[in-house]
């Protein structure tokens, strides 16, 4: 009997550019059975993507648009080109993936995230080292601790050539390292400053060294360049606990971790080396990875990792620094506080946190500094958020819920009216605890019932749902339905919020393989598919 995901027809993808990185997106892309076209101005490029592929190749973008077969533009075009081409897929019904930048200007991201949402299509950024697998390791090092509490990170991408004429080499080059440095900390910085030199071609800029702070008191450098004698692609994670260098040229050591220490010696300084652990990893390709990512969230219908509003936080980071380059290098405020959002006169916001646009922050609610709550949130009466607490996209809190330091909501996550977080296991009013603090993280879509309890350090699984009163103790699985004192599994529950019979949903028609105590969507709903 075939298995329910070989019945979801996988989409067809038509590539924008298949010079410089589009020959690589095309070679990815057939090989996963998706390339349905490639759109190319070189008669060259098109003719051997024609004798390696087999595959029909035109240098009219609008064919590629008005080609029913196709279902999404993957667009490798030049930077200048990008907001163009994916607002034009966007508007004949095509998802996109657009590779960094989204665009060149702020207000063009802004519109692409917007038109994508509107439309219910898949808006998909390539930020490919977000599926590299020493990144990967290296988020998951961070989050369960292992580096100790982040001090300072440090990235450089050198290179002679490729020189640009459309883009400067910050919005070129500084893409990669600006979008994995925000993953890693799950906080946008506060505090940008860059400056930069123009020695080939004036104005664009060929070097330049940016300065980011966080609310949680971290700072990043990061150095661009393509007049350098050498290629270079480096990552330095400094923590409380130990070091970790990411090179991405290096063949095997890709990721080492160094537990040097700084010991005090006659109230001096003194440095401890260590000789390094070189941290295995699978030998998967990113860009792989990447291309069947777009293409799994086109047929679940779901959210794609680097979305277009990742993309979005990266363009708001490059606009600071480039706002700062134009003043002299002075720090600048990464979000310019617009007060695109609704709070009642009665609500306290302690400066700076980040909101987000169109969230509504109601009566007697107190938002902390140092807090990062996303677009669209509703937080209902007498809500406290906490400094350091992370909130994404479309979150709604609902009365009397705070958030404690160490929470952190994905995007889609509902709390309902007097749920309690907690944020240290043994807590005494005459022991200070305030280093012990432990992570909680609520995965996108999850539901917390009125007045259950989540006790600190656990994880809750994408989708997952908590009954009212329940008590969790324990790591709750994605799709997993828990109730009771203490929470107990009881079921299965779908994305769309219905309980599972017979591994499928009869509200939206989602099909799920369920077994060894997980649970994974595989076909997504025909009304998702729509994007109805």
């Amino acid at each position: 009997m075939p298995s329910l995901q070989s019945k979801t027809k996988t989409p067809r993808v038509g590539v924008i550019g298949a010079g410089y990185w589009g020959k690589h997106l095309v070679r990815n892309f057939h090989a996963l059975h998706a390339l349905e076209t490639v759109c190319d101005v070189n008669d060259v490029l098109l003719d051997r993507v024609r004798q390696e592929y087999k595959v029909s190749t035109t240098k009219d973008y609008c064919a590629v648009l008005a080609d029913p077969l196709v279902d999404a533009v993957v667009i490798a075009a030049p930077a200048a080109q990008h907001y163009r081409l994916a607002l034009d897929a966007l508007n004949h019904g095509k998802h996109a993936f657009v590779e960094k930048p989204l665009a060149l200007h702020l207000r063009e991201g802004e519109h692409l995230v917007k038109v994508a949402a509107e439309r219910g299509l898949v808006l998909m950024v390539g930020h490919i080292l977000e599926y590299h697998p020493a990144i990967i390791e290296l988020v998951r090092l961070i989050r369960a601790g292992e580096l100790g509490k982040i001090q300072y990170i440090y990235s450089s991408r050198l290179n002679l050539g490729k020189l640009r004429t459309e883009e400067n080499i910050l919005w070129s080059f500084a893409p990669h390292d600006i979008a994995v440095i925000v993953k890693m900390l799950s906080e946008t910085p506060t505090i940008a400053a860059a400056q930069g030199g123009s020695y080939l071609n004036p104005p664009i800029v060929d070097t330049t060294l940016s300065t980011l702070e966080f609310s949680s008191g971290v700072k990043a450098h990061i150095f661009v360049s393509w007049l350098h004698p050498f290629k270079e692609q480096k990552l330095c994670v400094i923590g409380s606990q130990k070091m970790a260098v990411f090179d991405d040229l290096e063949p095997e050591k890709k990721l080492v971790l160094y537990a040097h220490r700084i010991n005090w010696q006659d109230r001096k300084p003194v440095a401890e080396r260590d000789g390094g652990q070189v941290i295995a990893l699978p030998k998967d390709e990113p860009l792989q990875k990447e291309c069947q990512h777009f293409l799994e969230c086109i047929s679940k219908g779901s959210h794609p990792r680097t979305h277009g509003e990742d993309g979005l936080r990266v363009l708001e980071i490059l606009d600071a620094c480039g706002r700062s380059m134009a003043q002299g290098g002075v720090p600048v405020p990464v979000i310019v506080d617009s007060q695109d959002y609704f709070a009642h006169p009665s609500a306290v916001i302690d400066q700076p946190c980040e909101i987000g646009t169109g969230t509504k922050i109601w009566h007697f609610s107190h938002i902390m500094s140092g807090c990062k709550i996303g677009r669209g949130c509703n937080l209902g009466q007498n809500v406290a958020v906490s400094p350091g607490v992370i909130m994404g996209d479309s979150v709604k809190v609902q009365n009397n819920v705070s958030l404690y330091e160490g929470v952190e909501l994905e995007s889609d996550v509902f709390c309902g009216p007097s749920m309690v977080f907690t944020n240290v296991i043994n807590p005494r009013s005459h022991v200070v605890r305030k280093h012990e603090f432990n992570r909680t993280l609520v995965k996108q879509g999850a539901t917390l019932g009125a007045n259950c309890t989540i006790v600190c350090g656990t994880t809750i699984g994408r989708y997952a749902f908590v009954a009212a009163g329940a008590v969790v103790t324990h790591d709750v699985p994605d799709y997993a339905l828990v109730r009771g004192v203490p929470a107990r599994q009881d079921g299965w529950i779908c994305n769309c919020g219905v309980r599972l019979r017979d591994n499928a949903c009869e509200a939206c028609e989602r099909q799920y393989l369920i077994g060894d105590g997980s649970c994974r969507e595989v076909a997504a709903s025909k009304f998702a598919a729509t994007g109805h």
